[in-house]
């Protein structure tokens, strides 16, 4: 059995493994974490009521965070023509069309979100196998396969982040820092909570998210009353 470290000790202290709180509380508490040397992402974790053998139930979307979520976001856009230019002053990190995709299946991968247009999902979909597994595919019902390129761009940079649910039913998603005040966190995960009932299935009966958690980086998870 692996034993806790005293950090983590001091951070369970007052915990339970039964015991939910209200949003607030438990953010409250992330708070009062013994601090490490940076600054830690303060996290959601959902576990969903769903079928996971039901193509039909899987849980995606996106959500607008009205603080954003603390950290530069690179943004590589695949496009042709008059968007390439459109991209590159609406900020996006790495823009181009097949040579980017060759650039990516040779193992380049910096960057944290990926916009594509419509006429280049046939190329990008040679990188199955490399986004794929990371998250990164771009797809219409994320919002990262668009026409208005410079909109999603925009929309990215100012803290829209996406989520999916696991193989094991799960959401796990970060909504800032630690350094974020209490009520920009309340803010940012009251919409993410939000946004994933709204994205539930119309097969599920009943209440989506079964369990929600919050947690920090390095920190242990505290039950959130529902």
């Amino acid at each position: 059995m692996a034993t806790l470290s005293k950090r983590m000790k001091k951070a369970k202290e007052g915990l339970t493994s039964t015991v939910t709180v209200p949003l607030r509380d438990a953010l409250k508490s992330v708070s009062q974490f013994p601090k490490v040397k940076f600054d830690e992402t303060v996290e959601l974790h959902f576990h969903l009521s769903i079928d996971l053998k039901s193509p039909d139930q899987a849980v995606r979307g996106t959500v607008a965070l009205p603080h954003g979520v603390g950290k530069k976001v690179r943004v590589a856009v695949f496009c042709t023509g008059d968007n390439v230019q459109k991209a590159k002053d609406a900020g996006a990190d790495h823009v181009g069309g097949a040579d980017l995709v060759n650039k990516v299946a040779g193992g380049f991968m910096e960057f944290d979100c990926v916009v594509a247009t419509p006429d280049m999902m046939r190329e990008i979909s040679k990188l199955g196998k490399v986004l794929g597994p990371r998250g990164l595919m771009p797809s219409p019902k994320a919002g990262t396969v668009t026409t208005d390129v410079v909109r999603t761009i925009n929309e990215v940079k100012a803290g829209r982040i996406e989520f999916k649910s696991d193989k094991q039913g799960g959401i796990h998603v970060g909504i800032g820092k630690r350094s974020f005040t209490e009520s920009q966190l309340i803010d940012n995960a009251t919409h993410v909570i939000d946004a994933v009932n709204h994205a539930k299935p119309n097969s599920v009966k009943g209440n989506l998210i079964k369990t929600l958690a919050v947690s920090t980086t390095m920190g242990p998870g505290i039950k959130v009353a529902l």
